[in-house]
């Protein structure tokens, strides 16, 4: 008869093959699909074969940062990131500084894409939670979904992108749509409405507040809620979108300006406690893409 002990001895080792054996096919499989991110310790990697970089670099929730084109090198963002979850605003409070402060949680989902988790707090009476995916190797699609936690008036997230080089702004606008420029001799600081209600949000006194209180000057009403920014030196070119239901405005600084930014404010509604809201975000990096090619790409994403 076998010894009980070696049999247990040899269960212990066929075990741990196997364990050894599914964790090797776990990596490969890993390894197989560039559409997923990579847990790294607090961060999550990536390279899809478009682009690489990081989610959330140093554990901080500023979106990708760093990233790279893959093709050139050419590094895409600066020191706050791409797509990331700045003011939180209503009616009369701002929120913390910005969502980059707030703390958070994240994890690898098993389909690769990465949750990030806010909880309620004395500071943030909602909680808010945000998944990022690969829907392809040059596209990004951000989830973004907020719990009220006590009600809330006329409540936005204003979502954020800086980027490294891009230096010109075109947002979809315009009673005869067209692509509308950010040219300093319109405005230092642009915001493109959906409408006058969204006129009114943005001129409650929420940019009054401080931190860097900003003062907006209105451009054209929104066609769709989808952006540009090109650099043509690169030959590259970054397309912005939300569903039309899920922005109320696109806000960016004048082409000179240094931030080379865009931003998304998202949601703009009230909500009682207990009610959720979620908004979908994509960020395209292309090579130069033409005027009615974004059109197509924004068409795409509606679908």
């Amino acid at each position: 008869m076998k010894s009980i002990e070696s049999c247990s001895r040899r269960q212990f080792i066929g075990g741990a093959l196997a364990v050894t054996a599914s964790g090797a096919v776990l990596r490969a499989m890993a390894a197989e699909n560039k559409l997923a991110f990579v847990a790294a310790g607090k961060e999550f990697t990536f390279d899809t074969g478009a682009l690489r970089g990081t989610l959330r670099g140093g554990g901080q929730s500023k979106g990708l940062i760093p990233a790279f084109d893959c093709a050139s090198g050419a590094a895409l963002t600066k020191s706050l990131g791409l797509f990331s979850h700045y003011r939180l605003l209503d009616d009369t409070n701002r929120y913390g500084k910005a969502g980059w402060d707030w703390a958070s949680e994240a994890k690898l989902l098993g389909n690769g894409a990465v949750e990030v988790r806010w909880t309620a707090d004395d500071a943030h009476p909602f909680d808010m939670m945000a998944v990022y995916r690969w829907s392809a190797p040059n596209a990004l699609d951000l989830t973004t979904r907020v719990t009220a936690r006590k009600e809330l008036k006329r409540f936005e997230v204003f979502l954020a992108s800086y980027f490294d080089g891009f230096p010109t702004t075109v947002v979809w606008a315009g009673d005869k749509p067209a692509f509308v420029s950010a040219s300093k001799e319109a405005a230092k600081w642009h915001m493109f409405p959906r409408d006058e209600a969204a006129v009114k949000m943005i001129q409650d006194g929420r940019w009054t507040r401080p931190p860097n209180p900003v003062e907006w000057t209105i451009r054209p009403k929104l066609a769709a809620p989808l952006a540009i920014r090109r650099d043509a030196e690169r030959k590259l070119a970054a397309v912005l979108m939300t569903r039309a239901e899920d922005a109320f405005a696109i806000a960016c600084p004048q082409d000179e300006e240094g931030h080379r930014s865009l931003y998304f404010s998202l949601f703009g509604r009230d909500l009682k406690n207990g009610e959720s809201v979620e908004a979908k975000s994509r960020l395209m990096i292309c090579g130069g893409v033409t005027d009615e090619k974004a059109l197509e790409l924004y068409a795409k994403f509606g679908k």
